[in-house]
């Protein structure tokens, strides 16, 4: 049916891959393309059956990029690189008319900073493009953008709370290490908290708001409230809404190594001059920490991931509890990686797929939510994400 180019060869890209593969009806042709090309390769390698082409590019060059387009023709690029190559895809997608899809939001290399401004940018130039971008399609963002939608339509007449929670019950055995890129991990979860209640962003220190919350299959977890990105969208496109948070689990043992990282400096993004060599240290850090496409195999336990809402259905107050679990051992018997890259991999699959399918459809630059939820959830279950629904019950915020 389509042709694919998949950009990043880490965790999420191996699972992007192989369940594009497992679906040919859909996904006729799959170019995976990395600045490393041998790890294509064994990815492909891995997958067998020559279902995978790979390519060697370098996300941040757009001529690069535009001319491996221009030679694959894909119908839809899926971009699963670093944050900080997000604009430079979008260009060689405008330059070559191509749709786009991603899991994360761009984030400037130099700078802590999570927000949409940059890509939302883009809608003008996508739409006199005539083309398409879809923004955020992994599981946060993505999923729980979509369950909200889902809840909106279905269960809600107005959404007034919104809670959005993730629990990662898993261990890998190691002392220390990141679900994916440490880079971006450990920006994104040492950066201020900010939620939004009554009209306005709330800022808060880092993991200065905590309490424990219960987890299906799980039990009691300590979380904590962080920013996340789907919170900017969600806001605006359900105006709604009165509060909308973000909370995730942390054991102690990986906050006293987060502590110690930032107390030493190693967390920094800024340039330091190390024996006539300038260095970052936090891209240090990452050379010798784990690499998070390596965890997989000893990783035992299960991600629980939701939106807990509340809100008027006819009327009456509601609550609204819907959220997947997925067990890491699982997803590595699949495909080779953990629950954090297969709950990513597996909705960017699936809304290529919308696309292919034409069942999502706009011009210009768009968010998960904005699309219909119902076929995109249909299809995430048969796809190894499963979803269970609460109604009216204790959540616990």
């Amino acid at each position: 049916m389509g042709r694919v180019l998949i950009i990043g060869a880490g965790g999420v890209g191996t699972v992007v891959a192989h369940k594009m593969a497992a679906n040919p009806d859909v996904f006729s042709n799959i170019m995976l393309a990395s600045r490393t090309k041998s790890k294509c390769d064994a990815i492909a390698e891995a997958i067998g059956g020559n279902r995978i082409e790979t390519a060697r590019v370098d996300a941040n060059n757009v001529p690069e990029l535009v001319a491996l387009i221009k030679s694959y023709q894909p119908d839809i690029v899926v971009n699963v690189a670093l944050p900080y190559q997000d604009l430079t895809i979008m260009d060689a997608c405008l330059e070559t008319k191509t749709a786009y899809l991603d899991t994360a939001n761009y984030e400037p290399e130099n700078e802590a900073k999570f927000e949409y401004s940059w890509q939302w940018a883009y809608r003008d130039k996508f739409k006199n493009a005539g083309i398409t971008a879809i923004l955020g399609c992994g599981f946060d963002p993505g999923v729980t953008s979509i369950f909200t939608a889902y809840a909106a339509k279905h269960h809600f007449d107005e959404i007034h709370y919104l809670d959005i929670v993730d629990c990662n019950a898993g261990d890998h055995g190691k002392a220390f290490a990141t679900n994916f890129n440490p880079e971006i991990n450990i920006r994104e979860v040492t950066q201020k908290g900010k939620y939004w209640e009554n009209g306005e962003w709330k800022l808060t220190e880092p993991h200065e708001i905590h309490k424990p919350l219960n987890y299906p299959n799980i039990g009691p977890k300590e979380s904590y409230l962080i920013y996340h990105e789907e919170l900017e969208s969600l806001v605006k496109n359900f105006p709604t809404l009165k509060r909308a948070r973000f909370w995730m689990t942390f054991g102690q043992e990986y906050l006293t190594h987060l502590r110690v990282i930032q107390n030493i400096g190693m967390a920094s993004i800024e340039p330091i001059n190390y024996e006539g060599k300038m260095i970052v240290p936090i891209q240090f850090l990452k050379a010798v920490l784990p690499n998070p496409g390596d965890l997989g195999e000893n990783y035992t336990g299960e991600t629980s991931i939701g939106c807990r809402i509340k809100g008027l259905k006819d009327g009456k107050e509601k609550t609204y509890y819907i959220y997947n679990n997925c067990s890491h051992q699982a997803a590595y018997e699949e495909t080779g990686a953990q629950g954090v890259s297969y709950t990513t991999g597996v909705p960017a699959m699936v809304g290529a797929m919308m696309y292919l399918k034409g069942l999502w459809k706009g011009v210009g630059v768009f968010n998960v939510e904005e699309f219909n939820p119902d076929p995109f959830l249909d299809e995430l279950a048969k796809q190894g994400l499963p979803w269970i629904e609460l109604h009216d019950t204790d959540l616990e915020l």
